[in-house]
C-alpha cells in the first residue's frame, strides 16, 4: 500500500477556509471535543453546533443544523457519531453537501482530492482520537484537485 501526503503550508491553508463547523450526536460528544481544541491549534475558527452533553439526541438534527450553517457560510464541517454512518448518510441528504466517512489521513485526503468533500464524517466507537486528528488534518489541509475530477463531482448533484 502506497501513501501519499501533501505537503502544506499550514497559515496558506487556514487562511482560505477559516470557518469550520463541528457537530455531533451524544456519542460523538466526547471525541468533538477533543477535535474542536484541535481545529483552532490548526489556526481555524471553530463553530460548535452541539450537542453539548451526553444526554441522548438523534444524529439527524445535527447533519441538518450542519448542512443549514453551510448554506449561510463560507467553510466546511465536521460530524461525528458512534460510527460515522447515520450522521454521513443524514448529511448527503443535501445536495450542497459532500460528506465523506474517513477511517485514516489518505481516506480524508483523497475525499478532499478527488471528491470535493466538504464534511467529514467520523464514527467515534471506530477510530481512535490520533487517527481522528490525522483525518481532520489532512482534510482540512487538503484541496480539490479539479481537472478530470470536475466533471465527476458535477454529476453528484
Amino acid at each position: 500500500m502506497h501513501y501519499l501526503y501533501i505537503v502544506y503550508d499550514s497559515s496558506d491553508m487556514a487562511s482560505k477556509k477559516q470557518n469550520i463547523a463541528i457537530a455531533s450526536d451524544h456519542a460523538g460528544f466526547e471525541l468533538k471535543k477533543i477535535l474542536l481544541r484541535e481545529i483552532e491549534q490548526l489556526g481555524f475558527s471553530a463553530h460548535d453546533l452541539g450537542t453539548h452533553n451526553t444526554d441522548s439526541v438523534d444524529y439527524p438534527d445535527y447533519a441538518n443544523a450542519l448542512a443549514e450553517w453551510m448554506k449561510k457560510n463560507d467553510g466546511m464541517g465536521v460530524l461525528i457519531c458512534g460510527s460515522g454512518i447515520g450522521i454521513s448518510i443524514a448529511a448527503n441528504r443535501h445536495t450542497h453537501i459532500r460528506a465523506a466517512l474517513c477511517h485514516d489521513g489518505l481516506e480524508a485526503q483523497l475525499s478532499r482530492q478527488h471528491n470535493d468533500a466538504n464534511v467529514l464524517c467520523l464514527g467515534a466507537r471506530i477510530i481512535g482520537i490520533d487517527a481522528a486528528k490525522d483525518c481532520m488534518k489532512q482534510f482540512l489541509h487538503t484541496e480539490f484537485e479539479g481537472g478530470r475530477h470536475v466533471k465527476r463531482v458535477e454529476k453528484l448533484g
